[in-house]
């Protein structure tokens, strides 16, 4: 046991001895670190001694520390309210559907233009495809209003001219259309810029492998089933498990400037819009923190079960 011991101890001190070494090679690159993590010091870890506020009857006047503890009240205030299974509701179906719509929309996009041969046309989609991400949510929530709306809208001035319907229909006044319009305006947003990280690792792709499977005949669908897609599986299980993580993250600012109509609460409200409402709008600070923290601690939970899951495959975060 102690030869044990001291063999661990001895490839512990190589490792840090290793780490050290590195460090100092690499000095000018920590160097340029150092205020990137001041900044992620200062704005996310300072701000979490607020997630006390969970276990008190917080008062902006008392304080942290003057305000009463009350342990796990609002934790049960939250999970026994009769708005909890609405929210939850909402924010798994729209975090699924945005999983299992939104998530392959860039991989199949970012394969499709990697078929593509003209250059000038392939440039020309990705500079289309890539500019909604840089449209803040207030302007593209203008656009689907815009185009939604009853008062000449594109959608149905084209559905009258079509004669598919008789008059203009009030989309985002209807809640069985929300989910279906919220997932394609996320969709349309963020699919070009998504796919640059699958583009990239196909570029990354040996050549080699192509040209040995045109000698052997394939295809290209089936060189793309074969070569590209198990190449790049590497980088589509790390996003992979990120979304899991961020399952709960159904969205804040697209939900709410989207499904901002009260007409649309009951599909529409979800963890953070409902933490923004009760905590800001209705001034119960201990109650929304309390439900965030809930949110924050499922994500890290299934964020650990995913990695664990992807861990077999050989791919994981850590």
């Amino acid at each position: 046991m102690s030869e044990i011991s001291t063999n661990t101890k001895l490839a512990q001190h190589k490792r840090s001895r290793g780490l050290a070494v590195r460090l100092k090679k690499q000095w000018e690159l920590q160097i340029m670190v150092i205020p990137a993590l001041i900044l992620v010091f200062i704005f996310s870890y300072i701000p979490m001694y607020g997630v006390l506020m969970a276990f008190q009857d917080y008062s902006i006047f008392d304080g942290f520390w003057a305000s009463p503890w009350v342990g796990f009240k609002h934790f049960e205030m939250f999970f026994s309210s009769p708005d909890f299974w609405t929210i939850m509701r909402n924010t798994l179906i729209i975090s699924a559907l945005k999983l299992f719509i939104g998530f392959p929309a860039p991989i199949i996009l970012a394969l499709m233009l990697n078929e593509v041969r003209q250059m000038a046309f392939k440039r020309v989609i990705q500079t289309v495809s890539y500019l909604p991400h840089f449209l803040s949510w207030v302007i593209v929530a203008g656009f689907a209003m815009s185009i939604l709306s009853t008062d000449n809208g594109s959608l149905n001035i084209l559905l009258e001219k079509l004669h598919l319907i008789d008059e203009p229909i009030g989309f985002l006044g209807i809640a069985e259309y929300f989910w279906g319009i919220l997932v394609s305006v996320n969709v349309w947003k963020e699919i070009g810029f998504n796919s640059i990280v699958y583009l990239a690792a196909i570029a990354g792709i040996n050549p080699n492998l192509y040209e040995a499977a045109q000698m052997d005949g394939a295809s290209r669908l089936k060189q793309i089933r074969y070569i590209t897609i198990p190449s790049i599986m590497p980088v589509v299980i790390i996003f992979f498990i990120l979304a899991i993580g961020n399952l709960l993250n159904a969205g804040f600012e697209d939900i709410l400037l989207l499904g901002g109509n009260p007409v649309l609460r009951d599909v529409s409200d979800v963890l953070d819009t409902y933490v923004y409402r009760t905590g800001i709008e209705n001034q119960r600070f201990s109650y929304a923190t309390a439900a965030g923290m809930f949110k924050a601690v499922v994500s890290v939970l299934l964020l650990t079960l995913a990695n664990y899951a992807a861990r077999k495959s050989g791919n994981s975060l850590w």
